[in-house]
Formats: structure tokens, sequence, C-alpha cells
């Protein structure tokens, strides 16, 4: 499967003149696919309106568990309907099972619900942020190099008992290490100690689309700063409700859950 680079520069090469829709990427659970209409259409996906940008451009997000099909919707500036199906691939996940961890890391204990409910509710409104710029033109590169210790979708169980599924892609490497930013963006939220993730760095693509660092032993950015693709937004860890030093990347569009390893090359030296 190709990176986000790759359908950046096909679609740049392609005419805006085009009147059909184009569309580039994954049409996968877990996918993230990149389209083009005519500039001044309007584009719905299963009934949301999905921006579009001057020169049409748009983005479409796939969940884990998204359904067997999805209904695209493009209406051109000259009120003529495309509509299409689009077919959702299924994918096999892997199986995790942790065992022996302390029980709190399991089951939070009562005294901490609220400080989590408090913490979800936070990551979700800047999850819900729909930046106008594209950021993400600037195509995706790996955020840190390590061994790859856990992947998209797979299940866990911790001490015999179902989670649910990891959404990110983990990376093993050294405390300390550089996280830079994959693609370029803004920093919506940047948090020393959040109870799951401990440290926390949320970077908004645009369009809906953003990528969350995990785990980090450092922050080193604030809520506001415009970063480049490879500028060091932290320092991984195993901060928070980890078992080991590692960062745990992960991607979203909305509420959508992306696989990020995606929109990335083969990790170096695997």
């Amino acid at each position: 499967m190709r990176g986000l680079a790759f359908l950046l520069t096909l679609l740049a090469g392609l005419s805006h003149a085009h009147a059909k829709t184009s569309l580039d990427g994954n049409l996968v659970q877990g996918g993230l696919v990149i389209g083009h209409a005519e500039p001044g259409s309007t584009v719905v996906l299963d009934g949301r309106t999905v921006r579009v940008d001057a020169d049409g451009l748009f983005v479409l997000g796939f969940h884990r568990d998204a359904a067997a099909t999805a209904e695209l919707t493009v209406t051109g500036p000259d009120g003529k309907v495309e509509r299409r199906t689009l077919a959702i691939a299924p994918r096999e996940w892997n199986i995790q099972r942790i065992d022996g961890l302390p029980k709190t890391m399991v089951t939070p204990p009562p005294e901490v619900l609220e400080r989590i409910r408090r913490e979800n509710a936070e990551i979700a409104a800047v999850r819900r942020i729909d930046r106008p710029e594209a950021l993400f033109r600037s195509g995706f590169a790996w955020p840190a190099t390590g061994r790859i210790s856990g992947v998209y979708g797979s299940q866990r169980i911790l001490n015999g008992e179902p989670r649910q599924p990891h959404y990110g892609v983990d990376i093993a490497a050294p405390v300390g290490t550089p996280v830079k930013a994959p693609a370029d963006g803004v920093v919506v939220l940047a948090a020393n100690d959040l109870y799951y993730t401990g440290g926390t760095v949320i970077l908004d693509h645009g369009h809906g689309l953003s990528s969350a660092f995990l785990h980090l032993s450092a922050v080193t950015v604030k809520v506001g700063d415009r970063l480049r693709q490879g500028e060091v937004l932290g320092k991984l860890g195993a901060t928070g409700r980890a078992t080991g030093p590692h960062l745990d990347w992960r991607m979203n569009w909305f509420e959508e859950r992306i696989d990020p390893q995606l929109l990335v090359p083969p990790m170096p030296g695997s």
C-alpha cells in the first residue's frame, strides 16, 4: 500500500478542470483516501459533509471497524450529482495477550474515573477541529525509528480481560529518543501527564486529520505552535499506563481511527 506522499504527488499532476471525482489511497478498514473533485463541489460521505479545498482536494477516513460499503455523493458547481458506493476491504487483526499487569493498569481505581472522563473530553474536542488548511500536503514520515512493537487494530487482552483494540503503531526505542512531526501541523494539545497516555501531543494536519504522540518523557511544544515535518515535538518515554519505553503514534480523521502505517514507507531497517 502506498504512502500519502505518493498520493499527493499523483494528485498534483491532475488537471483541476476534471469534473469527475478521483480517489486514491486505501479503501480498507483503517485507511485514508485523498480525493479530488471539481473546485466548488460539495462532497458528502455517508451523510457527512466533507471539507473541500479551493482546488478540490478532500480527505476521507475509515475506522478499524468500518462497514463493507460507504456512500459518496459529489455535487459539482453546475449541480450535477455523482454517486458512488465505495467498497471498504476488511482486514485481519492480531491478538496480543499481556498478563501480570498491576490491577490498576487494567481497571482504573474509582477515584481517577472523573480525571479520565475530563481528559477524554479534552481529547475528543480537539479531534473535532476542522482546520481549513491542508497541512497534510507535506506528506508523512515516521516520527521516530525503532522496532515496531505494536500494530494498529490489534486486540489486547490484559490479565485475561479483552480491551478495546489498539489504534496506533508502537515504536520501541530508548527513553529520550527525539519524536518529530510526521507532517506539517499545528499543536492542539500538549500535556505532560494524562492518566492513560502520560506525556501527550496532538498535532492537527488540517481537514480533521490529526496525529497523537503518547507516553512522551518530555513535551517540548505548546498549544498553537506550528511545526514543519521533521521538527521535534518531544522525547520518547514510558509515561502513563505504558509497560516499557515506546512511542504510540495514532491518527484520526475526526473520530475515525486511521492506521498510520498506511501513510508511510516501511520502517527503516525493518
